[in-house]
C-alpha cells in the first residue's frame, strides 16, 4: 500500500505535470524536495494509473491534458457530484471512471484509492474508444487465470458486462468470442486495424464466477456452512441471489447454472485445504 507521505508527493507531482509549462526532472525534485531517481520512480506509477505522461524535445516532461475542451466544475459541484456517484457502491467500474473526471475537472484532492482505480478508467475509456472507432486493440499482459498465463490478447471488443467488470470482444488468435476482466487487464494499445468480424460478434453473458458461455453449461447445487457462505459472497459477490437458508436442515444451499466448472471447484478444495 502507499504510504500517506508517498501519496501526496504523486499527487503533487500530477498536479506539476498538468500546469504549464513542462519541466525538467531536475525541477521536479526540486519542486518535491526529492531525488531525481525518485521522480523516475514516480512517474511508473503516475504511468500504471493511466496518466498520459510525455517528454517534450528538451527533455522536460507534462501530463497530456485530456480535459482541455471539457467542462469544468466548480468545488461545490465536483463535491455533490462526488457523493452522488459513490452512492452507487464499490462494485460499478464506470464509477471510478466518472469519479477520476470530476477529480481532473475541478481543484477539489483526488483520493488515493480512486487513483489506483485510475488504471482501470483508462482501459474502460480506452476500450469504449476503440468500440465507437470499430478498431482492434492490444490487451497487454492479460491475467487468464483459466490458463495461468500473462500474455497480449488482439481482441475487436462489442461490449461491456454489468458494472463494467468485464468486456466482450472476438479474440483474434483463437476466433472465438470471449469475456476479459477489466482488473486483469494491464493497459491496452490500440491496434490501427479495422474490425473485420463484425458479423461474428456474439453477445456473452458471463456466469456468477466470471466466466463466458463456450457451449456447455453446468448445473450447482450444494450445501454450505455459514463460514462457507460468507467466504463465497466475499469472493464471488454475484453468487449472493442464488444462496438460500435450508431452515429444515439449518444450512445453506447454492443451486446456480454455471458455464466452467472450476472456479467452483477450486473455492471447495481452498476450503477444504484451510
Amino acid at each position: 500500500m502507499l504510504n500517506q507521505h508517498k501519496i501526496l508527493r504523486v499527487l503533487q507531482l500530477i498536479s506539476y505535470l498538468e500546469q504549464s509549462p513542462s519541466k525538467t526532472i531536475s525541477h521536479l525534485a526540486e519542486l518535491l524536495d526529492s531525488t531525481e531517481r525518485t521522480v523516475y520512480r514516480y512517474f511508473d506509477l503516475i504511468r500504471e494509473c493511466g496518466f498520459d505522461l510525455q517528454r517534450d524535445e528538451f527533455n522536460r516532461f507534462f501530463i497530456v491534458d485530456e480535459r482541455s475542451n471539457g467542462v469544468r466544475f466548480t468545488d461545490e459541484e465536483a463535491k455533490f457530484l462526488k457523493e452522488l456517484i459513490l452512492t452507487y457502491g464499490n462494485e460499478n467500474k464506470l464509477k471510478d471512471s466518472i469519479l477520476t473526471k470530476v477529480y481532473l475537472g475541478s481543484e477539489i484532492p483526488m483520493v488515493a484509492s480512486h487513483l489506483v482505480n485510475a488504471k482501470n478508467s483508462k482501459v474502460i475509456e480506452r476500450l469504449a474508444l476503440s468500440m465507437g472507432n470499430k478498431e482492434q486493440v492490444y490487451l497487454r499482459k492479460y491475467q487468464s487465470i483459466n490458463s495461468g498465463t500473462i500474455s497480449d490478447r488482439l481482441i475487436e471488443p462489442f461490449g461491456f458486462t454489468e458494472n463494467y467488470t468485464t468486456v466482450m470482444g472476438y479474440e483474434i488468435s483463437t476466433k472465438k468470442n470471449k469475456t476479459f476482466h477489466i482488473d486483469r487487464i494491464a493497459y491496452v494499445d490500440f491496434a490501427g486495424k479495422p474490425f473485420k468480424n463484425s458479423k461474428r460478434f456474439e453477445k456473452q453473458i458471463p456466469d456468477v464466477f466470471g466466466f463466458s458461455h463456450s457451449g456447455k453449461t453446468y448445473p450447482i447445487q450444494l450445501e454450505l456452512d455459514l463460514k462457507q457462505v460468507l467466504l463465497l459472497k466475499e469472493q464471488y459477490p454475484l453468487t449472493a441471489p442464488f444462496i438460500h437458508y435450508n431452515n429444515r436442515k439449518n444450512n445453506y444451499e447454492l443451486k446456480v447454472q454455471v458455464n466452467d466448472l472450476k472456479p467452483i471447484e477450486r473455492f471447495m478444495r481452498g476450503i477444504d485445504e484451510n
